[in-house]
């Protein structure tokens, strides 16, 4: 009988919360939504459920002070900790090596020519500058470059695609592409950053990155940016880089992930002079299905019959190579850099690349003075070909020549970098800082005897990242920068005087180790 009352009751009370909750507005919907739900997905209306609940529990939840952890300082502990902290330095002290070069530094008076004028009124060979095919003293190109800057002002003070782009970026954009012969083009404000972020734009964390031990310094900050899994291989080896792909293919294979995986190297090497096999490693890209990124900053305008780079020089069809990175700085004499590729490529990076979005775009001038210059390149190959014979021309009194040091640079770069020989190394027992030492005294002498010169320096290297299996270390070397604009007689001259300064240098001071 009792059960059976409680039973009535229970049948009231459901009655009377079923007619209240009818008269709530959309009671009715809700109903029929949830015998559909749990006709045709009963587990959907058990989930749906549990998170509901969830959602009330955390609602009624207390919520969490974090006043058992704060502890109130009186003021003389305050005043303590203020006066005890210190800021870290923006720039970190100049080492003793650091305050010798730049009291060494020679400043330059008036536009930098074959023959330039310092500070000290003393007038010197230069041999020091980018400036390959004399190109600052075209007066085509400074005609233009003034009717620019009168036109369109020293900037565009804006980012691309917002209001920074202009019509002569554009253009810019297409000369480099036709040049090339790629499918697009995009022009950055900065050289240096350019391959940079193109890297961080299309490698993300859990990608793969199979990079030359010897890469400069902006492609190894754009490694580090891109968060990468990066795997080296020895400089110019391309048995050990294909060592290096099998090894990542087979990994890939055995854990059954597929990543996007990509090759980074250079035409030119800035650290040791050198090209890539690019044949070589287009073969190995289609074998091993990764990607190529190939940094031109020094080998575009350089290398090739008409300077389009290292494509044209080992005959390779640009758009094999996913990713062309130049200088429109340097031998062009005008600013920035540039990314060539396909379409998809070129538009990816207008929409995710840092140096490309988050900066002012290129002034309009140094834009037109690329066009320019490249349409001089490709209208006259004569200049690439009296620049090789001045290479020659130095080198012949260099490198042969020399007790002490061996140019490591290939035949057609225009920069020569000579370091000292392994067995002058080995047999003074000398040390990085030896060598960079005997590099300084090498530019001060040849500077003194009237050729400036410069070298290679070491030290971005050292700061670099450094993964477990990157040993690698640039070896101290001087830079001489050949130009058209000095004759095959004081090209031979100036080399005789590099070569007589390195032989006081190292004469002078043996720096033999006990």
């Amino acid at each position: 009988m009792e059960l059976d009352a409680l039973q009535a009751r229970m049948g009231v009370w459901l009655g009377q919360a079923s007619s209240y909750f009818h008269k709530v507005p959309g009671s009715a919907v809700l109903i029929r939504y949830i015998r559909s739900s749990y006709q045709n997905d009963p587990v959907r209306s058990a989930i749906e459920l549990v998170l509901v609940l969830f959602f009330i529990r955390y609602l009624l939840s207390p919520s969490y002070s974090t006043d058992a952890n704060y502890i109130k300082l009186r003021e003389d502990e305050i005043d303590e900790l203020i006066d005890e902290w210190v800021p870290e330095p923006l720039v970190s002290e100049q080492t003793q090596a650091e305050m010798i070069d730049t009291e060494r530094v020679p400043v330059i008076v008036g536009p930098t020519g074959p023959k330039s004028k310092l500070a000290n009124g003393r007038t010197v060979t230069n041999l020091a500058s980018y400036n390959f095919y004399n190109f600052n003293a075209n007066e085509q190109i400074k005609e233009k470059a003034v009717q620019t800057l009168r036109t369109y002002g020293v900037g565009p003070c804006g980012p691309p695609q917002f209001y920074g782009t202009q019509d002569v970026h554009v253009k810019a954009e297409t000369d480099i592409a036709t040049y090339l012969g790629t499918e697009s083009c995009i022009v950055y404000a900065q050289a240096f950053s350019t391959i940079s972020s193109v890297i961080p734009s299309f490698c993300k964390r859990g990608d793969v990155i199979v990079a030359d031990r010897a890469v400069n310094y902006s492609i190894r900050k754009g490694i580090e940016a891109s968060r990468s899994n990066v795997k080296w291989f020895d400089h110019g080896d391309m048995d050990d880089l294909e060592k290096v792909m099998k090894g990542v293919v087979k990994e890939q294979a055995k854990a059954r992930r597929l990543t996007r995986r990509f090759i980074v190297t250079e035409g030119l090497f800035e650290t040791v002079g050198d090209s890539a096999d690019l044949p070589r490693l287009i073969e190995l890209k289609e074998r091993y299905k990764f990607r190529i990124i190939l940094d031109e900053t020094w080998s575009f305008g350089v290398l090739g019959r008409t300077g389009r780079g290292l494509t044209e020089a080992q005959n390779v069809d640009p758009q094999q190579v996913d990713m062309i990175i130049g200088s429109l700085a340097g031998p062009l004499c005008a600013g920035g850099g540039f990314c060539a590729g396909a379409k998809d490529v070129v538009i990816h990076q207008r929409i995710t690349s840092t140096a490309y979005t988050y900066s002012a775009a290129l002034p309009a001038m140094l834009a037109v003075t690329a066009s320019e210059t490249v349409s001089l390149l490709q209208s006259n190959p004569d200049i690439l070909t009296q620049c090789r014979e001045n290479i020659k021309a130095m080198r012949a009194q260099l490198d042969p020549r020399s007790d002490w040091v061996v140019c490591t640079s290939a035949p057609e770069n225009p920069v020569m970098l000579l370091a000292l020989k392994p067995e002058v190394v080995k047999a003074r027992r000398l040390e990085l800082e030896d060598q960079e030492r005997i590099m300084m005294d090498c530019v001060e002498e040849a500077l003194t005897n009237g050729v400036l010169i410069s070298r290679l320096k070491i030290q971005p290297f050292a700061h670099a990242i450094k993964a477990k299996d990157d040993k690698w270390t640039a070896q101290p070397a001087l830079k001489v920068c050949i130009t058209t604009a000095l004759s095959k007689k004081d090209i031979e001259k100036a080399g005789t005087t590099i070569r007589h300064a390195i032989t006081k240098v190292m004469t002078r001071k043996p720096t033999n180790k006990s």
